[in-house]
């Protein structure tokens, strides 16, 4: 073996940092490994001393009762759909208006784009109260449009930001190459910016889809019927006036968060690799 790799292998300083990246990671996985733990117990060995708890015998009882007695298809479906449009309209709205901001020429452009990315500065429980007067008064509560609309809105400026940033990479050239063969602005951005703004669309998509599958304050805001509540509120299918089945609880959460991980985890590399471009090329 290379007498540099051994040096390189027994340096104290690289096993420091592996020794310290390692304790970080184990602190990053044990509210998983936490969650995964009670959702296997008895609902009385949770109230045990310790933090984390073996079981007598594993409650894999508590994950069926979560699919039969959660309406936890029902809610699921309806985090699909709502999730899936709002990603939708996340990338469409954000390529256009990118577009315009940095390929068309027009007198408000810069303060238009300040303006949209400064929505990622404004708290969503700030517009809480508003939002639902105003939709009380336009009659959309308790409707896929009152969770869509911020939904979009929260998400719009961050995809703005970096679609933005990668438009801005592209060579214009292009764009005059196509319209001098006689394409259309929409031609353009379907044959040309599309296919070179993969990176952009994907890294869009994915942080849109993590950031609002667990969201429950404005759906717990804005919804009162079953017709569209999302996944979270399956766990409130478990809670009752005087007790609540503590241990399906944590096993609905473990379900609800499955989705979002093992997303995270088959598509990490497209969201490092997104951002990282993204904030280069801005």
């Amino acid at each position: 073996m290379d007498k540099s790799a051994i040096a390189t292998r027994n340096n104290p300083g690289r096993v420091l940092t592996i020794t310290v990246m390692t304790i970080i990671a184990g602190i990053q996985m044990f509210p998983l490994i936490w969650l995964i733990d009670f959702s296997l117990c008895n609902s009385n060995e949770l109230f045990t001393n310790g933090i984390l708890v073996w079981p007598k015998k594993i409650q894999w009882v508590n994950y069926v009762l979560a699919f039969t007695n959660g309406n936890f298809f029902h809610y699921l479906k309806n985090s699909l759909l709502i999730n899936t449009l709002a990603v939708v309209l996340v990338l469409i709205i954000s390529i256009m208006a990118a577009f315009a901001c940095s390929r068309m020429e027009w007198k408000l452009k810069h303060a238009a784009s300040i303006l949209m990315v400064m929505g990622m500065m404004i708290p969503v429980h700030a517009t809480l109260l508003p939002n639902y007067v105003i939709y009380d008064k336009l009659g959309i509560t308790d409707t896929i449009w009152a969770l869509l609309i911020p939904y979009v809105a929260f998400s719009l400026p961050q995809g703005f930001f970096l679609t933005t940033s990668f438009m801005s990479s592209i060579p214009k050239e292009l764009e005059e190459a196509a319209l001098i063969d006689g394409c259309g602005i929409y031609r353009i951005l379907t044959i040309i910016i599309f296919p070179l703004m993969k990176s952009s669309i994907v890294t869009v998509s994915i942080m849109t889809y993590l950031n609002n599958w667990n969201e429950f304050m404005l759906a717990i805001t804005y919804l009162s019927s079953k017709k569209w509540k999302t996944l979270p509120f399956a766990i409130l299918e478990f809670t009752g006036q005087y007790s609540s089945n503590y241990a399906v609880q944590f096993a609905v959460m473990a379900l609800s968060a499955a989705p979002a991980l093992i997303i995270y985890i088959i598509l990490n590399k497209h969201i490092t690799k997104g951002v990282a471009l993204g904030a280069v090329k801005g």
